[in-house]
């Protein structure tokens, strides 16, 4: 712990420049308020506390091991775990249904279509035809519409299209094939409200419905959606950190994951006009500034916007500290991840706050609803705020940048397409890398970041260390990508710190041991990339030599995101406990009887060290069940 300047202790960091900088700060952030909550409820730790009735709140203990209403643990942890994935499955859900209205939209006044290759790939994958790229757009926004508003009693189609073929039959024979997905958050809400379902099995079974449909539409189809609308990734070298801010220009922090809903914006803010306006008020222009998942969105794609994305700072917990540099003008937020935190900093440092989503909307924030028929006024409105907003404070705001802060060359834009394309155009070099042991696996780092387990990004960064030096290539979506990447752990000189075959791989191919597949939604992309491989090699998902590990999840999304990765059969490492540990039955559901019915499987480890030797074991049963 150091001392702060703002007089209590504050997390550690893995990101020791970004720590050291925090601990200085003359205000309270989220890093100084680990302390002070370090007392945990022991019954909420464990699942096993019940709020859903008025005689309670009940607590399950061994001297009282049923609630009043005769709910005992297993059935409470169960209860509360459905409902946590619904929750974050709904929030999932949401954001598909605003990027297919997005693309719906955008096709009906024949807007700019940017990514001409992967609306052709929809339309093959979904079967669909048409006179021209805006039909053609219409009609795959439409098919996934259609999909998400079904009532849960009828399947969705798009399903078996997108999903690995030896996969929709394991589901369908486990019963778990999703109906409409706004219609299963619902049902799994009511399954687990007061006195109904009672059968912690049968639950769980749902959450991995959920998991599906979180996956399939949640996920995969807003990456691929959004490459319509927004162009496809590219690799290429970018610049992270704090470094990316420059006092110069009118600087715009995003924060979300609904990309689709900046594109006006962000064309508008270069226009000739609107750069005139800033240069009146004594800017060079605007600037975008990345932060957590809709900045690694655009910094996925930062090679279409070059003239106005700068780079991607940081993730949830590093968006205080962006903040406090005092050159950011505006925060414009649409979803998760926007701190609560953030709200006493924009007010110490007289930062506009404005919220174009109701759901991310901030207590001191203005709400301006995004509405597609009303864009081009929402964004001339924005821009004359935050005009307005640089010239009130910048003359009484002192800086306090930290340019030292990043890298210049972190490697971005990696998707399916993109890595394939480096790869020659097939996963070939890939499997043949695999099968000669020259890459021993792949994990998949995902999901959030959060101030425990070790501190901010310390497991996280801490694991991806052990696995690379194990010649375990790792591919990254998520805030956990923002620390690795302000870390350094993304550039190819960090090959220097991968295994002996890893590191040689890497600098033949001029690439790092960890490759950064940009925001949350794509841990879809990787399932794209893991159904690939089991193509190319002839095999199901769970024979993969591929692990995942969410070391520092967050949010009850990322619980969604985890049932998803179990559906696919995949083992899935989390450094903390999802609030499960009360109940028996889900312990052993999770981490024992799920390789019999998914293949899939729950470790749960908190520290590095032993994390990486688990999941490295787990890797070398699957070389050796493949008699690689």
């Amino acid at each position: 712990m150091n001392e702060s300047y703002y007089g209590c202790s504050t997390c550690a960091s893995a990101d020791k420049t970004l720590e050291s900088f925090i601990a200085g700060l003359p205000m309270e952030t989220s890093h100084h308020r680990v302390e002070s909550q370090e007392t945990h409820c022991g019954f909420g730790l464990q699942g096993v506390c019940c709020r859903l009735c008025a005689n309670g709140p009940c607590r399950i203990t061994p001297e009282a091991p049923r609630g009043i209403c005769g709910a005992g643990p297993d059935t409470i942890v169960a209860r509360n775990f459905l409902r946590a994935v619904a929750s974050g499955s709904g929030c999932y859900i949401h954001v598909i249904e605003n990027t297919a209205l997005n693309l719906k939209h955008t096709a009906e006044i024949k807007g700019r279509i940017r990514g001409k290759n992967a609306l052709e790939n929809l339309c093959t994958i979904f079967g669909l035809s048409g006179t021209d790229e805006h039909e053609k757009a219409l009609k795959v926004a439409d098919a996934v519409l259609d999909d998400i508003y079904k009532p849960h009693y009828k399947k969705m189609d798009l399903v078996e299209k997108m999903a690995y073929a030896p996969r929709f039959k394991k589901w369908k024979e486990l019963g778990i094939l999703p109906g409409g997905a706004i219609s299963e958050v619902y049902q799994g809400v009511v399954k687990c409200s007061t006195n109904l379902n009672s059968d912690p099995v049968n639950m769980l079974l749902d959450c991995l419905k959920l998991g599906i449909s979180t996956g399939i539409y949640g996920l995969v189809l807003t990456n691929l959606l959004n490459d319509v609308l927004l162009g496809e990734p590219e690799i290429r070298p970018a610049p992270v950190g704090l470094r990316v801010i420059d006092p110069d220009y009118i600087n715009l922090m995003i924060t979300g994951h609904q990309h689709t809903m900046f594109v006006h914006l962000q064309d508008r803010l270069t226009d000739p006009d609107v750069v005139a306006k800033a240069k009146a008020a004594g800017a060079r222009g605007f600037r975008l500034v990345g932060c957590t998942c809709v900045g690694q969105d655009l910094q996925l794609r930062g090679v279409h916007y070059t003239e106005i994305f700068h780079g991607h700072a940081g993730n949830n917990y590093t968006s205080e500290a962006i903040l406090a540099t005092g050159a950011i003008d505006g925060v414009i937020s649409e979803f998760n991840c926007t701190l609560p935190g953030i709200e006493s900093v924009c007010d110490r440092l007289h930062i506009k706050q404005i919220c174009i989503d109701d759901v991310a909307k901030k207590a001191n924030a203005e709400l301006k609803p995004f509405v597609f028929e009303d864009r081009e006024r929402l964004s001339n409105e924005i821009i004359d705020a935050m005009i307005a907003s640089y010239r009130e404070r910048r003359a009484s705001v002192k800086l306090n940048l930290l340019p030292e802060h990043g890298n210049d060359n972190t490697i971005t834009g990696v998707s399916e397409v993109s890595l394939k394309k480096f790869l020659g155009g097939n996963w070939k070099p890939l499997v043949d890398l695999i099968v000669s042991g020259d890459i021993k696996g792949v994990a998949g780092i995902v999901g959030c970041s959060n101030l425990t387990a070790g501190g901010h990004d310390v497991l996280t960064v801490d694991l991806v260390k052990e696995l690379i030096a194990r010649d375990i290539i790792i591919l990254t979506a998520g805030c956990s990508s923002g620390g690795i990447e302000n870390c350094g752990l993304m550039v190819p000189e960090a090959a220097d710190l991968a295994g002996p075959k890893l590191r040689a791989v890497c600098k033949k191919l001029g690439i790092p041991p960890v490759l950064n597949f940009g925001p949350c939604l794509a841990i879809g992309r990787l399932e794209i990339v893991a159904t690939e491989l089991a193509q190319t090699i002839g095999v199901d998902m769970p024979q993969l030599p591929l692990v995942l590990s969410a070391a520092q999840w967050l949010e009850e999304q990322a619980l969604a995101d985890g049932c998803y990765g179990l559906a696919l059969g995949l083992p899935l490492h989390l450094g903390l406990p999802p609030f499960v540990t009360g109940s028996p039955t889900a312990v052993k559901v999770l981490t024992e009887d799920l390789k019999n019915i998914t293949g899939g499987q729950v470790v749960i480890n908190a520290d590095a060290k032993e994390s990486a030797d688990i999941l490295e074991k787990i890797i070398e049963e699957k070389r050796a069940a493949l008699k690689i």
